[in-house]
């Protein structure tokens, strides 16, 4: 099944919600970075905003992910955008990163602290930060403190650590930061790059594997994922959280 779930990440333009203009937008909120900064991008899929980070700064970046396929096609972009030698690629684990201490100015993570815990991510991370670094992390969050009964319990189920987005702030004070800006990431920023090509690809894949009655299992959840996202997006979504070291 870890086969076939990665097959369907491979083929989408982005591995989570999130599109070029969200990540201007966050990087925007940076101010008095050296002029060559360096930048580490955990989680970083297949780089889609690997690239836009390598395109708004001079500095050099560090783009780390567990899965090889994905750390291969980011190496193919970056040569293809001549941006290969400002792009470190690593297949690493986010949870064993085993970088000098204040090593980077800022660190960046679109969708993906959830896999080691918001919270465990921004203690450890805070350690390869230099003086004043950049934590740029977007999470999932509950937009409203009272939700539909339907989704609060999907996600006791797929994410129980999930929080409602002003509670974040004291957890990003008490991890030793202090939240320079907020900003809900867009409907649109699902849909376009993400969810859109995701259904097209289920749909091909539903035919491919007609037989498989596990990989329908694993197409369904994947739909009735998408299906709460477009009954519930006012509800919930990821949050943008622009944090800088005390």
């Amino acid at each position: 099944m870890e086969e076939l779930y990665f097959k369907i990440f491979e083929a989408l333009p982005r591995q989570g919600p999130g599109d070029e203009e969200a990540t201007k937008k966050a990087f925007q909120k940076l101010s008095d970075l050296p002029q060559c900064p360096e930048i580490l991008d955990v989680g970083c899929g297949n780089g889609s905003q690997t690239l836009v980070l390598a395109k708004l700064s001079q500095g050099n970046i560090t783009a780390l992910d567990n899965h090889g396929p994905f750390i291969d096609i980011l190496k193919h972009k970056a040569r293809h955008a001549r941006l290969e030698e400002k792009i470190q690629c690593i297949v690493g684990d986010m949870a064993a990163m085993n970088f000098s201490g204040e090593s980077f100015d800022v660190i960046w993570s679109e969708g993906a602290a959830y896999n080691i815990g918001f919270e465990n991510a921004l203690k450890s991370w805070n350690a390869l930060l230099k003086h004043k670094g950049y934590l740029v992390v977007s999470e999932l969050v509950w937009f409203k403190k009272d939700v539909p009964q339907e989704i609060s319990e999907y996600f006791a189920r797929e994410y129980p650590d999930m929080h409602y987005y002003e509670d974040v702030y004291a957890m990003v004070r008490s991890t030793g930061y202090e939240l320079v800006d907020y900003f809900p990431l867009p409907g649109v920023s699902w849909w376009t790059e993400y969810y859109t090509p995701a259904e097209k690809k289920l749909t091909e894949m539903r035919q491919e594997y007609q037989s498989n009655t596990d990989a329908q299992a694993l197409f369904d959840a994947f739909q009735l994922e998408i299906n709460m996202y477009r009954k519930y997006s006012e509800d919930y979504g990821y949050g943008f959280y622009i944090m800088r070291k005390g």
